[in-house]
């Protein structure tokens, strides 16, 4: 028996190397590194970030280059040409995302907006989100929320000044803080930190604790799900993880949703234009269609809206005062932006965001540098061609935006840090060599709230306060890695209210 499973291995590896020779030689595919049997190039992906490991394989074999991880087909492009291609005549093709045992955890069985596979139900989560959820008009409604949570941590900074020495200021929690606020009152009508929330500090570590496990699951290569035998034994450990985050995730959720249905103000007053909660408006459809718009297609949505919205606006802004605390004659060309166009006897306002190119320009810097999803999944739902290449179906598609954002032959100096080489170009920044909220179908909905909550922080801390490091020495700006672009040490800068602002300040 043993001589016979031997046997049988010799030949199904035999199989393999002959398959492989023939793929390495065919002539409708690029040149690619030569795979190992069985791991094909999972072996390549170790080194992290993900990002730069793949970057640097596509600088050496070309921008559309093919891989195997495993038993997967896996086709990696990084040049603006190929992104067009992808997103243009193939956007439906590769408009599913990629089967993984995550989402079956994380995305209710993959049925999330940000898991499931193009069609009509995907059609319909993505239809809500944009008219009902994140709409224009709704995002209005709330801009009085996202004012006062701006306002009240410029008077949690000014509170804890002398008015004249510089202090230390952590950003990733405080970023974290003001976004997981404005989110959850948009979203579910509650606040976790501030004056008076003792009682909801646990209720807001549990959710951090939630997003950050969620995040390491999704950016964590599962080897499952390239070489499915390995499921039943969980070598990684894994999906026992993500079994438990999913069951906490779930039970966090549902709770939102029972405390708002108990709230009188849900079943009355439907017909009347009011700041509704997004889960307000969400149930409202489950009044309507309550076989589709079950609790489990609600919790999804809003699990989408919380753990992307706290984690990618955050990483943003902290990016973005980390590249000016760097570079203070930038900062100093933001501040001098809003002096003229806001001044100091009023604070910024949204609507001054327009009237402030300079600072937008800062802000799709740092997002071309460090976008907040350097590398975008979609998968092929049928066969197609890109750059001249045969794709069949059920490839995985990576697009390097990372790597695109710092593609020599599209930016002048691609690694330096210069805002001012979006100014002119603002009809532009939405081509495909810039593209830091993806793009085609499966562009991400959140990006005007996300570009609101950013410029408006952003501006009005600039605003409000003066900057500089805490020493000499320059602001580390290595990489972390994950789904997301997290910095690896935690940002920390010293700050002092701007005197001229003082008086506006203590008027909050």
């Amino acid at each position: 028996m043993d001589t016979f499973f031997i046997l049988a291995f010799l030949v199904l590896f035999v199989i393999i190397m002959f398959k492989q020779i023939f793929y390495q030689n065919s002539t409708d595919k690029p040149s690619i590194p030569y795979p190992l049997p069985i791991l094909g190039h999972l072996h390549r992906i170790i080194k992290k970030p993900l990002h730069r490991t793949l970057a640097k394989l596509s600088d050496k074999y070309g921008p559309i280059l093919f891989l195997r991880y495993g038993f997967r087909r896996v086709l990696l492009i990084s040049s603006p040409s190929a992104v067009e291609e992808c997103l243009t005549k193939n956007d439906i093709a590769f408009a599913n995302r990629p089967h993984l045992i995550v989402g079956e955890h994380l995305g209710y069985n993959c049925t999330s907006l940000a898991f499931a596979s193009y069609g009509d139900h995907w059609r319909n989560l993505r239809r809500i989100t944009a008219l009902e959820v994140l709409s224009s008009f709704r995002l209005q409604l709330f801009s009085s929320v996202r004012t006062e949570e701006v306002r009240s941590l410029v008077l949690q900074l000014f509170g804890n000044s002398d008015y004249q020495n510089f202090r230390k200021v952590e950003f990733k929690t405080m970023f974290f803080e003001l976004t997981l606020n404005v989110l959850m009152r948009m979203i579910a009508g509650k606040r976790y930190y501030g004056e008076n929330l003792m009682g909801h500090l646990d209720e807001a570590k549990r959710f951090q604790a939630i997003v950050t496990e969620s995040f390491n699951l999704i950016g964590m290569p599962n080897l499952a799900d390239f070489l499915p035998f390995l499921r039943r034994f969980d070598i990684q450990g894994l999906e026992k993880r993500m079994v438990k985050s999913g069951k906490d995730r779930d039970s966090f959720m549902q709770k939102l949703i029972d405390e708002h249905r108990e709230n009188k103000h849900t079943t009355t007053n439907d017909n009347v234009q009011e700041k509704k909660t997004m889960i307000h408006v969400l149930l409202l459809q489950q009044k309507t269609d309550p076989e589709y718009y079950t609790d489990e297609i609600i919790k999804g949505i809003i699990t989408a809206l919380l753990t992307a919205g706290t984690d990618t606006s955050s990483l943003t802004m902290a990016w973005t005062f980390s590249l000016l605390l760097n570079h203070p004659e930038f900062l100093k060309k933001a501040r001098d932006e809003i002096d003229v166009q806001v001044g100091q006897e009023r604070f910024l306002e949204e609507s001054d965001l327009p009237k402030l190119p300079y600072l937008n320009n800062i802000i799709n810097e740092t997002l071309r540098l460090y976008p907040t999803v350097p590398i975008n999944f979609h998968e092929s739902s049928k066969d197609c061609t890109v750059g001249g290449f045969h794709v069949p179906s059920n490839t995985m598609l990576l697009m390097n935006l990372w790597a695109v954002h710092r593609n020599p032959n599209v930016w002048v100096e691609p690694t330096i840090f210069n805002p001012e080489r979006f100014e002119g170009i603002e009809k532009e920044k939405d081509g495909f060599k810039f593209m830091p909220f993806g793009s085609g179908r499966r562009r991400c909905p959140g990006e005007g709230l996300a570009t609101r909550m950013v410029g408006l922080t952003l501006g009005s801390l600039i605003q409000c306060f003066e900057w500089k490091r805490v020493g000499e020495e320059m602001v580390n700006m290595r990489e972390g890695t994950g789904i997301t672009l997290p910095r690896v040490n935690p940002l920390v800068a010293m700050c002092k209210p701007n005197p001229a602002m003082k008086h506006m300040i203590t008027q909050i």
